[in-house]
């Protein structure tokens, strides 16, 4: 537990990636054995059932401090982290243990059906046992919630430096079914429990937003011009007949997408294709809110399947008779392509993403503008040279968004943020005008200056009208420009509708709560979009 929270302590107090995996490598070479599989398993979500409720331990947490209830929940507010707050409040630990992590998660995962006397006197013995920082991870052992900044990507590399291995078939290993109770660190960095050679995929290729003129790019004889689809990106790997799904976030999805499972009888062994996943009915492209009607489902039933059919919009091929073909160029790429949609018999599902005919950068300006009408973000921009690389590399593929829909809207709730902005007001909910009333249509945190930051923080502790909690309400005095990328109906939210990526484009200094959008004003955005 030592080492591990020695870990935690530096992987918080870097921002700097190399530190970070530097700080990882290290964890792995010196911790446990044991330990080490249960390490990968919290960084990467696999989070074991909560054997206690967070209400329960606040209780015993108020109880053993001796404040009371309201101070307590003015920390929380403070601190921003309930496991931080807990551990911060309690009294001095009397003595002191060190148990290996994966006994302390073992411990904890027994009490599952013990009463709550039972959990209790397990937890205030640990918490007598432990010193401040050790308490935070024991408590976070018990949320399973580790949001410290480390993405898999970071921890795949640090686990393929630490041990040699591929990259590659580290994150299909990690991302695999396993138990950190039943697989040991080497077997799981070898990936002995899944098939890596038939399932990996390869590292996704991707776009710089453009940063210049495109006239800048040359002529427009060299460049490949696609829809940016507003969809989930994925790989289709085919090998020795298994079919594999997987998306950018390096997850399995195959079981989510049972229209694509032709593919399995139709695709030729040693084929991976690149595309989108998208809501496609009648051969139009759907909105991403349909889409999401679809993500992340354990079972997909009847209504969903009809509400919200999926399709799959090809535009590379990386895998070709099991060769590796990301080095040819993409115009030789996109040949093969074609040739493998052509030999579908199901064509409807999987299709060519389709190439935009444009002689002009004038014209193809004009045609990007279009983009909404179909449901895109705008124009993929591909020089038909490339390579499929691994990750980005400046030059090679652009994407050119459009300009995202603004709305001017008044601020009226502030709630303090968490981390480093525990103690200013920095998520915010915006408003606009209906008739008389103002209603609210999205909450944002990002997009402001730090010195802008502090002056509405100073604005909200002047003009608090009522608290809830950790929310307040405020004079609806501050207009901000509010820009997102789309918007849909939506049954869920008070305004019937939803804003999609919204955040703070400007503050409206010179705008008062009279001159801000209405209802009305976005509702009219909806069918550009549907």
């Amino acid at each position: 537990m030592k080492r591990f929270a020695q870990l935690i302590q530096e992987l918080e107090l870097s921002n700097k990636t190399n530190d970070k995996i530097d700080a990882l490598v290290a964890y792995f070479n010196e911790a446990d054995e044991r330990d080490k599989p249960y390490v990968i398993a919290m960084f990467t979500g696999k989070r074991p059932k909560r054997p206690i409720t967070t209400t329960l331990i606040k209780q015993w947490a108020i109880e053993l401090s001796g404040i009371p209830e309201w101070l307590f929940t003015e920390s929380y507010h403070s601190v921003g982290d309930l496991s931080e707050t807990i551990a911060l409040v309690l009294p001095p630990a009397a003595n002191s243990i060190d148990k290996p992590l994966h006994q302390w998660i073992t411990e904890l995962a027994k009490l599952q059906g013990k009463t709550d006397e039972e959990k209790k006197e397990y937890i205030l013995t640990s918490w007598n046992n432990l010193a401040t920082q050790e308490r935070f991870i024991f408590n976070k052992l018990i949320s399973g919630n580790f949001r410290i900044g480390v993405s898999n990507k970071m921890l795949v590399n640090a686990i393929a430096k630490q041990s040699e291995q591929d990259a590659n078939k580290i994150m299909h290993s990690i991302m695999g079914k396993w138990q950190p109770n039943e697989i040991t660190f080497k077997d799981l960095t070898t990936g002995v429990h899944v098939n890596t050679d038939n399932s990996w995929p390869y590292p996704f290729c991707l776009a710089y937003a453009i940063d210049t003129e495109p006239e800048n790019l040359g002529e427009t004889s060299h460049w490949q011009a696609e829809w940016k689809w507003d969809g989930i990106r994925g790989q289709i790997v085919k090998r020795n007949g298994e079919l594999f799904i997987w998306s950018r976030g390096e997850e399995l999805v195959t079981d989510q997408f049972p229209e694509l499972h032709f593919l399995k009888d139709e695709l030729a062994d040693g084929s991976v294709l690149d595309g989108e996943i998208l809501a496609v009915k009648d051969g139009n492209v759907l909105s991403f809110n349909i889409l999401q009607q679809r993500l992340n489902r354990k079972t997909i039933n009847k209504n969903q399947l009809d509400n919200a059919p999926i399709g799959f919009f090809t535009y590379d091929v990386l895998e070709y008779q099991s060769n590796d073909i990301r080095t040819k160029p993409l115009a030789e790429r996109r040949l093969i392509l074609e040739k493998i949609i052509g030999s579908l018999q199901t064509r409807n599902v999987v299709v060519l993403s389709p190439v935009i005919a444009f002689e002009t950068w004038q014209q193809l300006a004009e045609i990007r503008e279009t983009a909404r009408n179909i449901n895109s973000e705008g124009i993929m921009l591909k020089h038909k040279e490339s390579i499929f690389h691994a990750g980005r590399k400046r030059g090679d593929w652009w994407k050119w968004k459009i300009n995202p829909y603004t709305a001017d809207a008044v601020m009226i709730y502030a709630q303090k943020g968490s981390g480093r902005r525990a103690n200013f007001y920095t998520d915010y909910t915006f408003a606009v005008r209906d008739g008389e009333k103002l209603v609210t249509i999205a909450k944002a945190y990002s997009g402001l200056t730090d010195k802008e930051i502090k002056e509405v923080n100073s604005f909200v502790n002047k003009n608090a009208i009522e608290k809830f909690g950790p929310v307040r309400t405020v004079k609806p005095e501050l207009v901000f420009e509010i820009a997102f990328e789309g918007i849909a109906e939506s049954k869920r939210h008070k305004a019937g509708l939803a804003l999609r990526f919204p955040r703070i484009a400007r503050w409206r200094k010179d705008k008062n709560v009279d001159e801000i959008n209405t209802l009305d004003d976005l509702k009219a955005l909806i069918p550009a979009v549907e």
